[in-house]
């Protein structure tokens, strides 16, 4: 079953697009198969893969840690999803108190990524202490523009999750597999990083994470296939999350998206051979996992397509919707 799965993947690796790769798939039942292929790293020394290294989860990071961070608070009754982001925050613009369009914006808000923050903003250029950084968030007032999948909402997140519990994310109980960085078993390289003059490896790629302090709202999460299988299988079997929480990951609020997740739509990153009851969530550094909760089943596909630059054509964008075909057509056979 795995083989046939991996075969996109094998394809990509045969033809030098990407460095190395790792499927993983597990059905509620427990059953889990696992392949992995090519290197951990090219430069500065070549490294065969293996399926203990960790990888940089990047924005997978969102779901895995901060979405079921925020799901866990509200139904605790810390916070009140649909309350705004000042409950946590009530610094949030705080020299704009009457008229500040951020101090409106709700958790569900920002979950769902229905705000007016931009798609990205080179947060680290702007310096590299931790503290200065968020409060440069908190009280930056944000250029407005239609709703669009931005990183800000899930940095604001981790801010309102760090002032909730008074601990940084790093504390919460993530499982074995699962860590901030560095993490603590061999890691695969990323980027050769231009402002940092390094290949990274262990270190976060996410330049505004890595000036923020390594671990942020919306990236900082190392994981091993093993640790990303583990969660996935929790979300399946319901012991990793209520039925409040689940219900939240699963619901639409927005266009495709639902609290944190993307649903399946035309065109997406988990393939069209899936159900309709299927969520997933991809991290710019090659990652991605997804849950058929219809036919009870999960898979990651993870690679450092980054590796050595990310200034290179790994079709990424075609590979990930291959697999999650080529991993629903195996399953079904068997």
């Amino acid at each position: 079953m795995i083989e046939q799965a991996f075969a996109p993947a094998a394809r990509y690796l045969a033809e030098g697009r990407i460095p190395g790769a790792t499927l993983g798939v597990v059905a509620a039942d427990g059953r889990r198969w696992v392949t992995y292929a090519g290197k951990a790293a090219l430069v500065p020394e070549p490294e065969d893969l293996t399926e203990d290294h960790w990888f940089d989860l990047a924005s997978v990071s969102k779901v895995i840690a901060t979405t079921t961070m925020i799901l866990s608070l509200a139904d605790e009754g810390r916070i009140d999803l649909d309350r705004p982001l000042t409950d946590a925050i009530p610094d949030l613009r705080q020299y704009d108190v009457a008229n500040a369009a951020e101090r409106r914006l709700t958790f569900r808000d920002c979950l769902a990524h229905r705000t007016f923050f931009p798609a990205v903003e080179p947060i680290y250029t702007y310096g590299d202490d931790p503290k200065r950084l968020r409060a440069f968030v908190l009280q930056r007032e944000w250029r407005h523009g239609a709703p669009v999948y931005s990183d800000i909402n899930f940095i604001l997140l981790g801010i309102a999750i760090e002032r909730v519990t008074g601990a940084p994310l790093s504390a919460w109980p993530l499982g074995p597999g699962l860590s901030y960085g560095p993490p603590p078993g061999p890691a695969v390289a990323t980027e050769r990083c231009a402002w940092r003059e390094r290949v990274l490896k262990g270190e976060v790629h996410d330049e505004n994470c890595a000036a923020m302090g390594g671990e942020t709202g919306h990236a900082g999460l190392f994981g091993t296939v093993a640790g990303v299988l583990d969660f996935a299988q929790g979300l399946l079997g319901g012991s990793g999350a209520s039925p409040t929480m689940l219900a939240a990951i699963r619901t639409p609020q927005y266009e495709h998206r639902t609290c944190g997740w993307e649903r399946k739509f035309a065109g997406w990153s988990g393939g069209q051979a899936c159900s309709d009851e299927t969520i997933g969530h991809t991290g710019f550094t090659g990652t991605g996992l997804w849950v058929d909760f219809a036919r009870g089943i999960a898979w990651t596909l993870l690679t450092n397509r980054v590796h050595p630059t990310r200034h290179f054509d790994s079709g990424i964008f075609q590979l990930r919707p291959a697999t999650g075909d080529a991993v629903i057509a195996a399953f079904d056979r068997l």
